[in-house]
Order: structure tokens, then sequence, then C-alpha cells
């Protein structure tokens, strides 16, 4: 009787660990799931065809500028409507709100600023109309007194060696025919970096 049962229990492992085994072969060699891709920008919308893919970083005078996306909004539209309540941007007439996300890193031996001392703009954005084609940065009032925000970017300061992730709001009026960055630091201005080269009518 006791051989019985003896032999009934170590059927009964057996198979539980056979079972467990083809589930956990079955678990090893599923598929994992494909990442979705990430969207950096929607300047298909518009008609743009990008000749290069983002991010992409523009450096002068040891200021370096890295746009990792960019997004381009109808000022009337729920997305930039959001933005301006969240962050107290001021839209007013404006045709397009622009909202971007980037990267800036101080690779020079001096201090480099946007702010009360230094009221020059670092960097610029185009987008190629030949009357308007230059978008502007829009004020975030909720982070006027917030130097650096991670959040909505207006006065900042970067040492040597710093480097500040963020978003910038800006506003256009105008046609979008291309879309080019440049960056200006002291006194050096980079070449235009083409995203969206002009095209032939």
């Amino acid at each position: 009787m006791k051989k019985i049962m003896m032999k009934t229990m170590l059927a009964t492992a057996l198979l539980a660990g056979s079972i467990s085994g083809q589930v956990g072969s079955a678990h090893a060699t599923a598929a994992k799931p494909t990442a979705a891709p990430i969207m950096r920008d929607n300047l298909s919308k518009y008609g743009l065809v990008k000749d290069v893919e983002l991010p992409v970083t523009v450096t002068a005078g040891g200021l370096s500028y890295t746009l990792e996306k960019i997004m381009i909004f109808d000022s009337k539209s729920k997305d930039a409507q959001a933005l301006a309540k969240k962050y107290d941007y001021a839209i007013n007439d404006a045709q397009y709100f622009v909202w971007t996300k980037i990267t800036v890193e101080n690779k020079s031996g001096n201090l480099v600023q946007q702010n009360v001392k230094d009221l020059s703009e670092k960097w610029a954005l185009n987008f190629g109309d030949l009357a308007k084609g230059e978008a502007f940065a829009a004020m975030p009032k909720a982070s006027y007194y917030k130097p650096n925000s991670k959040e909505a970017l207006w006065d900042w300061s970067l040492k040597p060696g710093e480097k500040l992730n963020t978003y910038q709001g800006y506003l256009y009026t105008g046609e979008i025919n291309y879309f080019k960055i440049r960056l200006i630091n002291k006194n050096k201005t980079s070449n235009s970096v083409y995203v969206v080269e002009p095209r032939g009518n």
C-alpha cells in the first residue's frame, strides 16, 4: 500500500514539474512587445519633410543646444490652450504656439546666461516666412521667478559644465516654409542647421 502511495506521489510530482517546465519554456520564448516609436515632432502636419531627424544639436562659443522634440499647435487648439493655462502663457493673437523639449549644456569655461544680466537671445528658431520667419520665446508667468525651470524655461544661468533639460514655448505667426535653428553665444554664431531645408517652388 505504501509503495502504491509513493508511486502516486512521485507521478504527481513529475507531472507538475513537467507542466511547470512547459509553462516556463513558453514564457521564456514569448516575443517581447515592440516599443512604440517616440513622436518627436509634427512637422509633416505642415507639409514639411525633414532632412535630418531629431534630436539635433547646435553649438556656438561653448554653448550646446539640443532640440529633442518640437510640436507646432494652432494657438486656438486644445493642446496650446492647455499649455497656456498650465504655465500662464499669453498667446494673444499669435497664429501658432510652438512647444519644444530641449537640452542646453555649457561646455565653455565661462558663465552663460539669459536673464536681466544678459538679455541677448542665445538661440533662434526660424520657419521661413520672408517677413516674420522667426519665432519669439513666450514668457511663462508661472515660472517667471524660477530660474532654470525644468518645466517652462524663461530666465536661466549655467556654470561651466552645467546642463539643463527643460521645455520652452514660442509664439509664431506667418507661413511655415522650412525650419532651421541658429545659435548665438559670446559673439560667435553657429551655422544655421536646417531640420527642413527650403524647397524649390
